[in-house]
């Protein structure tokens, strides 16, 4: 069984993956408390730390898409129901419509996950691989493709202050 020390230490990377996975603080946060009641829960629990770091990502992985699927059950009943609940359909709407957004927070949740986990957190390809649930090469292939996608956003982003600034000066 993993004990508090060792989840208490893993706390702010926990948080932080879950940040990556969504980007709302809240929704975040409950993904790290489900996770830790889950792994205080669970019978087969890695002690060592080195193992229970991964696991716990997996666990709050696992977690994000469960919520992902209830998600889109939820939305598909209501469409079924003709009903219609706006901020359901706008939120990813709106989180690319605002400028001053990160080029990070932009970028799909799978592009995020992965620069996230390799980039950010340092895991190796096979680390990140276990995680996911892919591939060691896959990793390697989506985290290119994240690269680029972020190059690309931030790449859009000074082409847009330069715009800015160059519209200005002639005002």
């Amino acid at each position: 069984m993993a004990s508090p020390t060792q989840l208490e230490a893993l706390l702010p990377e926990l948080r932080a993956y879950a940040r990556s996975l969504d980007s709302h603080s809240d929704t975040a946060e409950d993904l790290v408390q489900d996770a830790i009641e889950r792994t205080l829960r669970a019978p087969n629990v890695p002690v060592a730390l080195s193992e229970l770091r991964p696991w716990m990502f997996r666990v709050i992985r696992n977690l994000h898409y469960d919520e992902l699927r209830k998600w889109r059950v939820r939305r598909e009943y209501i469409a079924s129901e003709k009903r219609r609940y706006s901020v359901m359909g706008t939120v990813a709407d709106h989180a690319r419509d605002v400028l001053l957004r990160l080029a990070y927070e932009r970028l799909p949740p799978e592009k995020r996950e992965i620069l996230f986990l390799v980039d950010i957190m340092g895991l190796r390809y096979s680390e990140a691989a276990d995680i996911i649930g892919i591939a060691r090469g896959t990793v390697m292939s989506r985290l290119s493709r994240a690269r680029h996608a972020l190059r690309m956003e931030v790449d859009r982003d000074r082409a847009v202050g330069t715009k800015r600034r160059s519209g200005n000066a002639s005002e």
